[in-house]
Parts: C-alpha cells; sequence; structure tokens
C-alpha cells in the first residue's frame, strides 16, 4: 500500500487564493493486479475558448468579466483497476485499465445567447456533475501495438431545481488506434473514433458518428517525412444532419457536434538540430 498526499495553492488575478488539496492509494495486490483510489480539489478560471465558443468561430461572444464570472470550482473522486500480462508463450502483451470517475463542478461557465445576438459566458447557479466509466486495453506484438478505448459518460446539470442532461455530451464513445512503429525507419497508424449520440441545445438528439484517419513517417537520421490523412471518410454534419433550421432571410444555427470540415490531409519535414 502506497498513499500520497498534497496541497496547492494558487493565486488568480481578480479571483484571489485557491486551495488545492489531493489524495491518493495505490494498492500494489500483485505482480499483474494493481488498484489506484484518489480525489482532489481542482478549479478552472473563466475564459472565452471553449469547445462551445470555438464552435461558432468566436464570432460575437463577448469578454469575460471578473465582476460577473465566478471561478469554476470541481470535486472529483476516481478508482480505477490495471492488470498486466503476458500470452501466447510471452509474445503477446496485455494491458487493461478499467476507471469509474465522479467529478462535481459547481457554478459551471456556459454560452447564452442575448437578444441582441451576440453571447455572453455566465456562471449557471447550480451545479454539474459527471459520472462514469473509461475501459482501455493495449495489446503489444512486436512492431504493433492496439489500443482501444470506451468511456461511459452521465452529465447532468442542476439549477433552478431542475435536473437535464449535459448539452453536447456523448455518452458513449470509443477510441481505436493501431500503431507499426519499426524503430528509427517506419511509423504507421490507423484511428477510428467513434462519437454516440448527443444532446443538442434545442432539445434535439444529434446523430452517432465515425472518423477515421491515417498517418505515416519515414525517419532518416537527421530528418523524417510524415503526412495525415485526417478524417478520410469525410464524416462531416452537413452530409447527415443539418446546421441551419431556418431560411436565407433568417437563418437559425443549430448545435455544431460533428466535424464540418470534412477531409484533410496535411504533410510535413521535421529536421533534426
Amino acid at each position: 500500500l502506497e498513499i500520497e498526499a498534497g496541497l496547492r495553492s494558487d493565486y488568480i488575478v481578480d479571483y484571489g487564493v485557491v486551495i488545492l488539496p489531493r489524495l491518493s492509494a495505490l494498492f500494489k495486490i500483485n505482480e499483474k493486479f494493481n488498484s489506484r483510489i484518489g480525489g482532489g480539489f481542482g478549479y478552472k478560471t473563466p475564459t472565452i475558448f471553449t469547445e462551445e465558443s470555438e464552435r461558432i468561430q468566436y464570432q460575437g461572444v463577448l469578454p469575460i468579466s471578473a465582476a460577473a464570472n465566478k471561478l469554476e470550482k470541481s470535486y472529483g473522486l476516481n478508482w480505477d483497476v490495471n492488470y498486466r500480462t503476458l500470452l501466447f508463450n510471452e509474445q503477446v502483451s496485455l494491458s487493461i485499465n478499467h476507471l469509474i470517475f465522479y467529478t462535481f463542478l459547481n457554478h459551471p461557465l456556459t454560452l447564452i445567447t442575448e437578444s441582441t445576438g451576440l453571447y455572453r459566458f455566465d456562471n449557471l447557479s447550480g451545479h454539474m456533475d459527471s459520472k462514469g466509466m473509461e475501459t482501455n486495453v493495449k495489446l503489444s506484438y512486436q512492431d504493433f501495438k492496439l489500443f482501444i478505448g470506451y468511456s461511459l459518460t452521465d452529465a447532468k446539470i442542476h439549477s433552478d431545481g431542475q435536473l437535464r442532461q449535459q448539452p453536447l455530451t456523448a455518452k458513449h464513445r470509443l477510441n481505436n488506434v493501431l500503431m507499426y512503429e519499426v524503430e528509427d525507419q517506419w511509423k504507421l497508424g490507423a484511428e477510428a473514433y467513434y462519437y454516440g449520440q448527443q444532446l443538442l441545445s434545442d432539445g434535439a438528439k444529434g446523430k452517432s458518428y465515425w472518423i477515421f484517419g491515417f498517418m505515416a513517417e519515414k525517419l532518416f537520421e537527421r530528418f523524417s517525412l510524415y503526412i495525415n490523412f485526417e478524417n478520410f471518410s469525410d464524416t462531416r454534419q452537413t452530409r447527415f444532419d443539418s446546421i441551419n433550421a431556418g431560411t436565407i432571410a433568417n437563418p437559425v444555427f443549430r448545435d455544431i457536434y460533428a466535424p464540418l470540415d470534412g477531409f484533410v490531409v496535411n504533410g510535413g519535414l521535421k529536421i533534426k538540430l
């Protein structure tokens, strides 16, 4: 059994001092099993740079006001179990991590649409909590590595005596990556990400979707060449759902919950000095 405790204090301009304790315990059961439980406090300084404002390209977003906006303070607890072993005459290594988490976020910052058409960040009067689990599996065989991850997130907002689901938060997600790496020669990778249905701010549900990608890098002694094929399946919200529910004269823009730019290719040269 190993126990670790910490205490951190931050001073934030316009917001004062924040005390952040944390505590964790590691249980080493045997060579293959171990488990960790921990928790602590956290905070986030109000900022306009969030996923919500990024979706609208920060257009019409009013600046943060220290007089009106509070710090987002959080309290979290998590517990995970880890398992590692060798299979098939020690040719394949397997590791599994299963995590259970709970987070309490007080006065979460949310984007409000004003009557003028501008956007303003405001702190909700209540709180938001999220709970769920995440499972990650890693398989390694010679130069191949396979990563498979699944996460379940249930995020709810408690405000003004009402309970509602946190919008734009996929309850189910999958993260899959296959890597092939020859040291100092090649790096190849394929990835597939799944996003389940998301609740939108207008009460509708967004459709689930997949995103696929591929990358390759050739390494030389002093430099390397790489190329990325991002979202080569050309997954775009405009292909399976609308982003405008109104007319050209009177547009009503819907939430953006999936990519809009589609298939992107980029490459480059890395030089070692």
